[in-house]
């Protein structure tokens, strides 16, 4: 009888270690059956090793759903110019998730990597950028060195080559999806993945750092459906009538103050003339997308306001159906290596104020990179 006890106390241990109490590491040579290989991907050699080589391509693990865990690789990259890194946390389509990845190009410069929330489709990396999301690091070139990526509720580490100091921490993961697939992605540049392993870990509480929201920020807007830009005459305001038959969205700014537009709608994918020829920036980019945003300033006199805006990648700005601004920030725009990472203080513009309720309306326009817009109001009187 103390022997049947016995055994069956040592299966129910084995079991619940099985069950996924304590961690599982799930090995991915490159001819597993387990990838899902797009694109240009396939198993290859490099530098003595099999590996799986992507260059405008990824590799999703079929059947595995991830929140928290670690992930490990061998990275190695001929490339003198590209972009490689990891997805996760991905929904079922792939138009949601999170993104951290190395631009061999900008090897030790201050956004030699980069994370960015996918959102309908479209990452965001000129709204999200600075502390938290890009960061300098030495990246090799025709070498294995390693990768690893920590997962832990609304937070992530990258560690390149060294393990004992992460290279980027990204302290508050934006997409909002908590649960999803993990994948292997290279924009362009060929790379070799070797020893790709996945460890899941126990979850941790999803505790958000959300920045603090500045004085002054505009944070309550209403938002049209997006149009063809090149359909509409973007330097004209609105009329009473169109404002009243649009179908309008309210949204809320979120920490420190960005209206991701990307949340809304759906990302455009345009192959813009100018990224290579800068003589070419005045031209229009078919697939452009456009959309109003509108919100109400209350003044209590007749005065005038400073309004501090960034915004990706055009905007029209209306106060009380006469415009007032026309600004471009597009990459490569203002000059061949322009990024147009947005931010409040880009740009500036005086509104003159009646004393009541004033409309501000934004027409703002999308070629890629980001679609979204940041307002912030400060009082001129304070400052004379």
């Amino acid at each position: 009888m103390r022997t049947a006890f016995y055994s069956i106390v040592c299966l129910l241990a084995a079991a619940f270690f099985v069950g996924g109490q304590s961690p599982q590491t799930i090995s991915l040579p490159p001819d597993s059956p387990k990838w899902d290989l797009q694109q240009v991907a396939k198993p290859a050699e490099y530098l003595g090793r099999k590996s799986l080589m992507l260059n405008g391509g990824g590799a999703v693990v079929k059947d595995l759903e991830m929140r928290d865990g670690v992930i490990d690789m061998d990275v190695a990259t001929p490339a003198k110019r590209g972009f490689f890194g990891i997805q996760f946390r991905l929904d079922k389509d792939g138009a949601n998730g999170e993104w951290v990845y190395l631009r061999q190009h900008k090897s030790g410069l201050p956004d030699a990597m980069q994370y960015t929330p996918i959102l309908n489709t479209g990452a965001n990396w000129q709204i999200y950028n600075g502390a938290g999301f890009t960061g300098a690091v030495d990246i090799p070139r025709d070498k294995w060195f390693h990768l690893r990526l920590e997962v832990a509720g609304a937070t992530a580490r990258l560690f390149v080559e060294n393990m004992d100091k992460p290279a980027l921490i990204m302290n508050d993961l934006k997409s909002g999806i908590q649960k999803g697939q993990v994948a292997l992605y290279v924009l362009t540049g060929e790379t070799y993945f070797s020893n790709v392993e996945i460890r899941k870990t126990p979850d941790v509480p999803w505790k958000r750092h959300l920045p603090p929201m500045p004085p002054g920020t505009i944070t309550n807007w209403s938002i049209s459906p997006s149009y063809d830009a090149l359909a509409r005459d973007l330097e004209r305001p609105l009329t009473v009538r169109e404002i009243g038959s649009i179908t309008w969205q309210d949204v809320e700014a979120e920490p420190p103050g960005f209206v991701v537009l990307y949340r809304y709608r759906e990302a455009p994918h345009l192959a813009v003339s100018f990224s290579n020829d800068f003589s070419k920036r005045l031209e229009p980019q078919p697939g452009t997308k456009v959309l109003y945003a509108r919100t109400t300033v209350t003044s209590d006199r007749e005065q005038i306001k400073k309004l501090l805006i960034g915004y990706s990648d055009e905007v029209s700005v209306f106060l009380n159906g006469k415009i007032l601004y026309r600004g471009r920030s597009a990459q490569y725009f203002r000059d061949p290596g322009f990024l147009g990472i947005v931010n409040a203080e880009n740009d500036a513009l005086y509104l003159p104020l009646k004393k009541g309720a004033n409309e501000l309306v934004l027409a703002v326009s999308e070629i890629g990179g980001g679609w979204g817009f940041i307002c912030r109001l400060e009082n001129v009187d304070q400052k004379q």
